[in-house]
């Protein structure tokens, strides 16, 4: 098992849940007991033991995006936003199925969670609920020593696609802010303005080891306004002679 306990230090609110997806149905967990929408299964998994879900427990269309049934033409054909007031013709609606990620179908007839201090397997995507100064460090490790970009993607509906699938398929970490998709506020799955964070399994041990090597509080941060000047200055001074002198 990777070693996460780094993540512990940030004594989230809500636990990080670790996602796998799978074909067969896996060894020492527990199925699901009622039906949830796929969004709601990240808050379930928060405050229970770990679970898996097959096609029955979803009450949603997160399987048209597990690829494991195509999408009903009547959410296809993009009928249904224009109904709900979230586009104006169907014509908008249903262009987001063109680019949605999906899994492909057939490969995956179960999805397992566990909060990340049971995890016994290796999660294909760690989802982590947290509040904007744990995110801050959260996404600075993913640049840390690589520079890479901090991008999102997301849509106002089918927000698990992005939540969940994304990260696995693109191996980009996704976030955006609770309260933003449709489906996730009118649940009521989690209060406004909280992260998520999803980082896909090829880049946990990166931010992780990241996590483990960076300040977690910049030396500006933790200076007066008066001394952020000061040391700023001193910087870039020194910077100057060292280039005056290269």
């Amino acid at each position: 098992m990777s070693d996460l306990s780094i993540f512990d230090e940030f004594k989230f609110e809500r636990k990080p849940v670790g996602v796998k997806f799978l074909l067969n149905k896996p060894d020492g967990i527990s199925k699901l007991d009622k039906g949830l929408a796929f969004c709601e299964m990240l808050g379930e998994a928060q405050k229970s033991p770990p679970f898996y879900a097959a096609r029955d427990n979803f009450t949603c269309m997160g399987p048209v995006v597990l690829g494991m049934e195509p999408a009903n033409p009547i959410f296809a054909s993009g009928q249904v936003g224009p109904k709900d007031g979230i586009y104006k013709e169907a014509r908008a609606n249903r262009r987001i199925y063109d680019y949605i990620p999906k899994l492909a179908g057939g490969t995956v007839r179960y999805v397992a969670f566990s909060p990340m201090d049971e995890l016994t397997f290796e999660p294909d995507v760690l989802i982590i609920t947290a509040q904007v100064n744990q995110a801050d460090i959260l996404l600075r490790a993913l640049c840390y020593s690589t520079g890479r970009m901090i991008t999102t993607r997301s849509t106002p509906v089918l927000m698990c696609a992005w939540l969940y699938v994304y990260p696995f398929v693109s191996g980009e970490l996704n976030h955006f802010v609770s309260g933003l998709g449709f489906g996730m506020k009118t649940r009521g799955i989690l209060p406004e303005g909280l992260m998520l964070i999803s980082i896909p399994y090829d880049l946990l041990p990166m931010v992780a080891q990241n996590l483990r090597d960076m300040e977690w509080i910049p030396p500006l941060h933790r200076l007066s306004d008066e001394e952020k000047g000061d040391q700023l200055q001193k910087t870039v001074e020194e910077l100057r002679r060292e280039y005056e002198n290269g």
